[in-house]
């Protein structure tokens, strides 16, 4: 690579600690502020050592982490060679140990990996330091999440919450795992690493789970490499295949433990024509309209006798009229075993399992909505009465949409129902006992930002351009806040995460919360307020800041909290206020709670009363 790293606006604000604004100002407001010199009008770029010098200059403090300075090395060489580059880094990376020793030639490896190809000198050299400071792995994944954020418009990655779901479900066991979409491997990374201790063999114990071995096949080239090398990295034993799967089956004659799959969706031009004779097509041509039916299909061909089939499905291929015959055909074989809704608006999930020879097939099948609750969905796999029989299912139709058939309170409804009806009746809302004045307080006034001056309360904010794309960190989110809800999202580690203490004063726009446990990291969109509570009691804090939010008009932009007014009181005093503060936001979580339980316990009871397991008392 020939050129110097650049950056972009929302790199030097991540760098610098400040928003994307803040980098608009100092262009406007300081005519010796590095000039463009790639890039576009509306997305700049500068050159780092540029703007290093610059922020230095002017004594603006920032931190260009070695991770960092990898990544804008690996970016400088424009966006066409980006991936080919960070596939190499990979390869780089995997023929180091986690602390940058060699690994024996040949350990590890992935057919498709190319150690170190088309890298520099400098580059090689960061990539092991990065390697040395943070491990290999967690190295490359660092770049990986730069790579994906970059191209987050062109790359389809699996939530990691549904592809740990799919693993779970399809390959409990390991064994040889196949994955004829693979993408970045964001499927098989959810399989357990060989280093895993969980996974490693006690000495005596020959029935420990089987070590887990990775068939691959992905249509790009760079992804495929990309995919070899994390799964190489996380210690698992992987052979991935640059192709289209379909037209160009890399791997024919081989039954897997178990397949995964997250394909593409409505492609019509994935083959029907050339392949319309292939004996891939057990229970029916596909469509020409139907290509994930088609992928059904092929991974079924690739598992074993008995093996399990996890692969996400557009809504719409559970019912359209042109699959009809293939679905049908796919219950009658006892071939297709649970199609559930993960969320509104998005996938289904088809849990597949090819037939034994001569064995009896199901009479049932689970169809249910697990409404974003993930965690629903494999207890529901033994639950009875959440199954619907396969003979209703036949019809002209065949439709299999979870929004149709799917009952929601099953067997047990009528004891859902009771507890339901049970909790609401035990739902107190307790309003705090407030006096009445004739006339507003008269009181001395100071504002958010006097205290903040004064170093009696600190405002915080999470890093600029934060990913909440999964990870190990919890993330507490502005919905979080919103509704009085723990922490919701979750991120990787990375430089300047703002955690969460007790005592801290969260806020959105038009709210505040006082957090009361820690374990969570500040998310985007979210303010937070450190007060000294030696001199500013939290609750006192929370609930000026939330009735300033509240008298912001529709439509306006967000209030200058440091404008808050709040009045001058000794300590105690601010107390009694947080009290009364405090009981309130309990108040609201409880009516926010007992509206929750009301409307389960109509829904419920209009359910119950309709398909008989309710009955109206005398």
């Amino acid at each position: 690579m020939s050129h110097d790293p650049t950056v972009n606006a929302g790199d030097i604000a991540r760098l610098a600690g400040v928003g994307r604004a803040a980098v608009s100002n100092w262009r406007r407001r300081h005519d010796d502020f590095p000039k463009p010199v790639d890039g576009t009008s509306s997305q700049p770029l500068f050159a780092l050592r540029e703007v290093e010098a610059w922020l230095s200059r002017y004594g603006k403090s920032y931190q260009v982490s070695l991770a960092d300075r990898a990544w804008q090395r690996l970016k400088a060489s424009g966006d066409l060679q980006l991936g080919r580059l960070v596939a190499a880094a990979g390869g780089f990376l995997a023929s180091l140990g986690e602390q940058g020793a060699a690994v024996p030639s040949g350990e590890g490896k992935a057919r498709t990996l190319e150690e170190g190809h088309g890298l520099d000198a400098g580059l090689t050299t960061l990539l092991a330091e990065l390697a040395a400071e943070r491990g290999a792995r967690a190295a490359y994944e660092f770049l990986c999440a730069r790579y994906l954020e970059a191209h987050s418009r062109k790359l389809s990655v699996t939530r990691e919450d549904v592809a740990a779901l799919m693993v779970r479900l399809a390959a409990p066991e390991g064994g040889t795992v196949l994955d004829p979409a693979c993408g970045l491997a964001t499927l098989p990374l959810s399989l357990p690493a060989a280093d895993d201790p969980a996974q490693a063999e006690p000495a005596g114990n020959p029935g420990a789970a089987e070590a887990v071995r990775v068939l691959g096949q992905e249509v790009e080239e760079t992804s495929a490499r990309i995919a070899a090398a994390r799964l190489t990295l996380r210690g698992i034993e992987a052979e991935i295949v640059a192709g289209d799967a379909l037209r160009h089956d890399a791997f024919p004659g081989v039954r897997a433990d178990a397949v995964v799959c997250d394909p593409p969706f409505n492609e019509r031009s994935w083959g029907y024509d050339e392949l319309s004779g292939d004996p891939r097509w057990e229970y029916g041509l596909p469509p020409r309209g139907e290509s994930e039916l088609a992928w059904v299909q092929h991974c079924l061909t690739h598992v074993k006798p008995g093996g399990l089939v996890a692969i996400l499905m557009p809504a719409a291929a559970a019912s359209r009229r042109a699959g009809r015959r293939i679905r049908g055909n796919l219950l009658r074989a006892g071939a297709l075993r649970a199609v559930v809704t993960l969320w509104q608006g998005g996938p289904d999930l088809w849990l597949l399992r090819r037939p034994e020879s001569g064995e009896r097939p199901p009479s049932d099948i689970l169809i249910m909505d697990a409404e974003g609750d993930l965690a629903r969905v494999e207890p529901a796999l033994s639950e009875e009465g959440r199954r619907v029989r396969i003979i209703d299912l036949l019809d002209d139709e065949v439709d299999l949409s979870p929004a149709r058939h799917a009952p929601r309170g099953g067997a047990d409804l009528g004891r859902a129902f009771a507890a339901a009806r049970e909790r609401f009746l035990a739902a107190s809302v307790d309003a705090p006992d407030l006096r009445v004045l004739d006339q507003p307080l008269d009181q001395p006034a100071t504002t958010i930002g006097e205290l903040v001056k004064a170093g009696l309360v600190t405002i915080l904010q999470a890093p600029p351009r934060m990913t909440l794309d999964g990870g190990e960190v919890p993330v507490l989110t502005a919905d979080d806040v919103e509704r009085g809800a723990g922490a919701s999202g979750a991120t990787n580690p990375e430089v300047g995460l703002v955690a969460v203490e007790p005592g801290d004063v969260v806020a959105t726009y038009a709210t505040a919360r006082v957090i009361t446990a820690a374990g969570a990291v500040l998310g985007p969109q979210l303010t937070l307020y450190r007060a000294d509570q030696r001199r500013v009691d939290p609750h006192f804090l929370a609930g000026f800041l939330r009735s300033a939010g509240a008298r912001v008009p529709a439509g306006s932009s967000r209030v200058d909290a440091r404008r808050t007014r709040l009045p001058r009181l000794s300590l105690a005093e601010q107390r009694a206020y947080g009290e009364a503060f405090r009981r309130l936001a309990t108040m609201e979580d409880a009516l926010r709670e007992a509206t929750a339980l009301g409307e389960t316990l109509i829904r419920l009871g209009h359910e119950g009363l309709a398909d008989g397991r309710l009955h109206p008392e005398p």
